[in-house]
Order: C-alpha cells, then structure tokens, then sequence
C-alpha cells in the first residue's frame, strides 16, 4: 500500500507558503501565460501539417482536439482552486491517486513539457531562418536542422534551435515577475499579428479550394486532431504556476479557461482562411505555412510580419513550457522524489535556478539533433496521458474530500470527467504504434528510477501506514 501513500492536502496548503517563491501573478497574466503556452507551433507550423492530413476539414480537427482539452480544462480548473500548489497534475495525484502514480505523471510531465520545448524552438528556427532570408542571411546548411530532418540535405545540428532554448532558459532563470513581463509583451505582439494575418487573409479566401472538405474521410480527421491535439498544449502549465499567484482559488481557473477559449476560436479561424486561400496539398514539406498563405495571396508585406510574429509567439511558448517543466521538478524534488538539488531556490532570483538550467541545456540538446515530426507525437501521448489521469482524479477527489473548499467546480460530474477520458483515449488511439513503443518505454524507465531511488528517498517514506499519509 505505501506505492499508494497521499499527501496530505491541508499540510501541502501550509507548506507552499514557505517554499521560498515569490507570488506576483494576476489573472490577466496568467491568461496571457496561458496563451503564450498554447499559441506558437500548433498554429504557424502544425496547420499545414494537418491540412495535409485532414484538408479544409482540419477546423473540425481543431474543434475535436479543442473539446478533448476543454473537458480536461474544467477539471484542471477545480483542483488549481482546491489545490493551488506548484507541481500542476503531478501534486494533484499525490493527494489523490497515490505516490506511484504521482511520480509517473509527473515523469510524463518532465518529458512532455521538455519535447514541448524542444519541438517549437525546432519551429521557430525554421521561421527565423526563414526571415534571415529575407535579409540575404544564411547558415551554413549543416547547421540548420537536425540529422535527417530534410529529406536529401545533409544537416547535422540545429544551431538557431539549439541557441532559443538557452536564451529562454536564461530569462526563466532571471525571476517569475521577469518572464511574466516579457512574455506578456510578446503575447500581445503575436496575437496582434494573428488577427493582422485574419484581417488580411479572409479577403483572399476562395470557397472552391474548400472542395472536397474532408478529402480524406473521418478518418483523415480524427488523426489530424490527434496530431493537431499538439496546439493546444500549455493552458496546464497555467497551473504550475500556483505558489506564485497572489489568489490562486480565483484566478487559476480564469487562467487556464479564459486561454483555452480565445486560442480555440484563434485556431478554427486561421484554419478556415488557410485552406481557403491555398490548396490544402500545396502545404506538403512546407515549414512556414502562415507566412506561405500570405505569399500565396500576394500579400508579401504582411508575410514578414509574421515570420516575425511566429518567432515571438514560439519564444512565449518555449519560455512558459520551460517554466512549467522547472516547477514540476521543483515539487518532485520538494517530495523527495528526486535530488534535492533540484528545489534549491536562488537566493536572489527566487527561482529553482539549478533545475531550470538543467533541463534548459538537456532539451536544448535534443532539440538540435531530433526532427519535429518526431517529437510532436511523443509531446501528444504524454498530455492525453496527464489528461486522463486529472479527469479520473476530479471523480477520486470528489468522493474522498467532499467539503474541501473549491472556488471552482467542474461542471456535469462526473459525465464531464468521463467524457474527458473517451475524448483523450480516442485521440491516443490515432497515433502510431512506434509513438505507443517510445512512450512505454520512457515509462518502464520511470519505474526502474521509483523503485530504485524516488520511492526510499520520499518524504512520505517511513511514515505511519494509512490510507493517508501526513508530511
């Protein structure tokens, strides 16, 4: 039973108020981290992947990865405010679900948020060398992706990939209130040229490429939603932000609703003009699909401002994804479950500094020497995983704490919850077999470090051997 062992809820409450981290968050900023997380590569570079899996059907992609991750959403919602503490799915399956399963999601966690990271400095590096071109500049080609990236060119490092990653990590490094300003700026800039890119494109639409609209049937769809499932990513990062917030219980939930919603809208439009201005095959090996519409339609000018847009919305989603994976780690570490070290706080930046430089340098690694597409299926079976696991754990929640205290609660319990479940398990369904073996695999390593380390050097371990646990 001690694989099973909780957290005790109230104790962790009391205990996030001395873990050394600064609250300065509002709502507007966790909204605008929200959006910062979600709105980068899933729409400068995956629609024109999707298109070519689903054609001008990819908005109903969109709309179904949407539902899938707004159910998962409501109940993210009610435990960021019961639970408002640092370490997002991971803590909230410690006091619920049991420490081997808190210390599996929170691996899932750690790999999930790095290829995050990894995947969409891969895509801000094709922008930006895509706007250095603009300007006569060019890297030597072995420098510009990762081995076998492109098909007949011989790459070996991604050099831009590699250099954003440690730039970011940088920033996240300098203090929460620091990247939080940073990242609101550059959120305002790329939605700015999102809506530039719509106002623009509609005017160039023409219904007749919208024929056929799903020119690969249901199935073309359901599978461009599992892949396209990738670009709503972040809004949970929103929660690993908890012990920095000034009023958690509130303003959590607005973050993580409140992102969601204005990025799904943002998404089925771009979706819709994209397919309507260019023939969905024309996107086939194209790695700046916005700016290619823009092109398509003549509209050079505006083009460049979104090669410029693209790269600093992906900067905003690589800087809140690197902050959600340190604050994951910093609660493991917190608990035990891995090296102190790792929650060791800066005495003068407040942040977990050695962490965050840990994982900036690991992922910056992997991002220049592993293509995209290959990234973004391992980031999708990781967050339908986490996904689930939060749906079944509202249900446990609600049956073994019922008079905790929730600012918010998730609506139609436990249909809601349940529907959560079959959206994301469907979608994991959809993706191939060799993301299935890379996923398992990452996992039986996660088992071999529990049961060798994490789980003898728990805080919870030695303790009184209930159901229920105490720090």
């Amino acid at each position: 039973m001690s694989l099973f062992r909780t957290k005790d809820i109230d104790a962790m409450l009391v205990n996030s108020h001395v873990g050394g981290l600064k609250k300065v968050l509002g709502p507007v900023d966790l909204v605008l981290m929200g959006i910062g997380a979600i709105i980068g590569t899933g729409i400068f570079v995956l629609t024109g992947t999707g298109a070519l899996t689903a054609g001008p059907a990819l908005t109903i992609s969109f709309v179904i990865a949407a539902m899938a991750c707004g159910f998962a959403a409501l109940c993210y919602a009610e435990f960021a405010s019961a639970i408002p503490v640092s370490g997002s799915i991971y803590t909230y399956s410690y006091a619920t679900l049991g420490e081997i399963i808190a210390w599996m999601i929170g691996w899932d966690l750690l790999l999930e948020y790095g290829l995050a990271t990894s995947a969409v400095s891969v895509g801000w590096s094709g922008y930006f060398q895509s706007l250095a071109a603009g300007f006569g500049l060019h890297l030597p080609t072995a420098l510009t992706a990762a081995p076998g990236a492109v098909p007949g060119v011989q790459t070996l490092f991604n050099l831009p990939a590699f250099l954003i990653m440690l730039i970011t990590t940088w920033v996240v490094s300098c203090g929460v209130r620091e990247s939080a300003r940073l990242n609101n700026v550059m959120v305002a800039i790329k939605i700015a040229v999102v809506v530039l890119f719509i106002a623009v494109g509609v005017w160039h639409v023409k219904p007749a490429n919208w024929q056929p609209f799903a020119p690969f049937g249901v199935s073309g769809i359901f599978n461009a939603a599992a892949l396209v499932f990738f670009a709503f990513i972040g809004f949970d990062a929103v929660t690993s932000a908890a012990e920095e917030v000034r009023n958690p219980r509130r303003d959590l939930p607005v973050g993580i609703i409140g992102s969601l919603t204005v990025c799904t809208v943002l998404y089925v439009i771009v979706a819709a003009i994209m397919t309507g201005v260019v023939p969905f095959a024309k996107f086939a090996g194209v790695d700046h699909p916005v700016s290619l519409v823009l092109q398509y339609a003549g509209q050079n000018w505006v083009a460049g401002f979104v090669d410029l847009g693209a790269i600093v919305g992906m900067t905003t989603v690589i800087l809140v994804m690197t902050f959600g994976q340190t604050r994951v780690i910093f609660a493991m570490s917190r608990d035990g479950l891995l090296p102190a070290k790792l929650s060791s706080v800066h005495p003068v930046h407040a942040t977990p500094f050695f962490a965050t430089w840990t994982v900036g340098i690991v992922f910056a690694m992997i991002a220049a020497f592993v293509p995209l597409n290959v990234l973004a299926e391992l980031i999708n079976i990781g967050t339908l995983s986490a996904f689930t696991l939060i749906s079944i754990a509202v249900l446990v929640l609600r049956r073994t704490r019922p008079e905790l205290q929730r600012a918010f609660r998730c609506p139609g319990v436990p249909v809601v919850p349940l529907l959560s479940v079959g959206f994301c398990l469907f979608l994991m369904a959809h993706l191939q077999a060799l993301t299935w073996i890379a996923f398992l695999t990452w996992l039986a390593i996660g088992l071999s470090v529990y049961f060798l380390y994490a789980r003898r050097n728990a805080v919870l371990h030695g303790a009184a051997g209930s159901t229920r646990d105490h720090l």
